[in-house]
């Protein structure tokens, strides 16, 4: 895994070392948390928003606290930040957003109006637009609310004939989920390629929802390259930037009608989805560390604390698989099952007593029976604690 010596010496580049050096130093009181009663977690779910998804790295922070002392023309940081993303996702323009789901909302407000600032202030009301924008069925998901707020009608199609017809219509916008979660029993009847054909010959702007396809930062680079009119990415996941930043990256003419409909324009739909300086500071230099890092290291160091886990596991005797990996990245997850009627504790129980130790951990549940402990970014010796925490659980029981 990269080192912090490493790391920041890849970052002098980007961010003057000097202004790191004089960030304030971290307060030897009691911490924010502890005067607020609660008691941070070891996170074995993955980069899950309802827990905060990662931890932003020291450069960030830094960078966030200078960008925050002084005034300056919003759309300037905008423009500046987002040429430096552009060039490190290989496409024409980007801009930074509010998530991921932020990208996704003015990506498609962005396809509905253009640049005209009258249809902006119209939305949802879509007198005199394209109304549809077209999904295969297996790409719904909850995330595409953020297509469906706008206004617009979702088109569902399963063949190629379907899709064609819904090209040749009153569409808008395609929207693509890239990248797909192990338990699903998914495929893709109409893959990327094809409908990137198809929607270039029919006019109508493909958005690709990426934020599951991180890492490593090359997959980003491989759709700009095939041409995709807008991709969506999260920023505080993976990448490790501030938790409500997300980067759409595309067509120059797309990145400018979403900044049209996006804030500080107080009458445009996205006006809510407030993206500040410091967010904006803050996913850049992440985003410039990111675009350079040893993601094989990165890989083998999960690796290495996934092996570890099933092998304590097995010495508890406990059941221990290896999760599948998605088609798009390297997760490593370890499934843990047991006899619950023979060892006398069920997935509730030991869930939550990992919850309520000392310290506290989270895991991600798996089906009826049992839970993944995912080993994505998680801290070296985070492995060690989590098998002495169910070695604890389960010992206990036996005694």
């Amino acid at each position: 895994m990269t080192s912090r010596r490493t790391a920041l010496g890849a970052l002098a580049s980007v961010w003057p070392f000097s202004r790191l050096a004089a960030a304030p130093k971290k307060a030897t009181s009691m911490g924010v948390y502890a005067q607020l009663g609660i008691r941070p977690l070891i996170n074995f779910q993955g980069t899950m928003t309802t827990i905060g998804a990662s931890k932003m790295s020291e450069e960030v922070n830094a960078a966030m606290a200078e960008a925050s002392r002084d005034y300056v023309f919003l759309e300037d940081v905008k423009d500046a930040v987002g040429a430096r993303i552009a060039k490190l996702a290989g496409t024409e323009a980007a801009m930074v957003s509010s998530g991921a789901a932020g990208a996704i909302c003015i990506g498609t407000c962005a396809c509905l109006t253009g640049e005209d600032h009258a249809k902006a202030r119209q939305l949802p009301d879509l007198t005199g637009m394209k109304k549809q924008v077209v999904i295969q069925k297996r790409h719904r998901n909850g995330y595409d609310h953020a297509v469906r707020n706008t206004g617009v009608k979702i088109v569902e199609v399963e063949t190629r004939e379907q899709l064609g017809g819904a090209l040749a219509g009153d569409t808008a916008m395609m929207y693509y989920l890239g990248g797909t979660s192990h338990d699903w029993e998914w495929e893709t009847p109409i893959p990327l390629e094809e409908c990137l054909k198809m929607t270039k010959a029919a006019g109508v702007p493909m958005l690709i929802d990426a934020a599951n396809m991180l890492p490593p930062w090359n997959n980003i680079l491989k759709l700009s390259a095939m041409g995709i009119d807008l991709i969506a990415v999260s920023g505080g996941k993976h990448i490790r930037g501030p938790q409500s930043s997300g980067i759409l990256a595309g067509r120059k003419d797309l990145i400018r009608a979403a900044w049209v409909n996006s804030s500080p324009h107080s009458d445009s739909l996205g006006r809510g989805m407030k993206v500040n300086r410091e967010e904006m500071i803050g996913l850049w230099v992440a985003l410039e560390r990111y675009a350079k890092l040893d993601f094989d290291a990165l890989d083998k160091e999960s690796e290495r604390q996934a092996a570890f886990l099933m092998e304590q596991f097995r010495k508890i005797g406990l059941n221990v698989d290896k999760t599948p990996f998605d088609r798009s990245r390297r997760v490593h997850r370890v499934k843990v099952t047991w006899d619950e009627a023979k060892m006398g504790l069920t997935t509730k129980q030991v869930e939550q007593q990992l919850r309520d130790g000392d310290p506290r951990i989270v895991v991600l549940r798996s089906g009826k029976q049992g839970f993944e402990f995912t080993c994505f970014m998680n801290d070296a010796g985070d492995e060690k604690i989590a098998a002495r925490r169910m070695k604890e659980i389960f010992a206990a029981k036996k005694a």
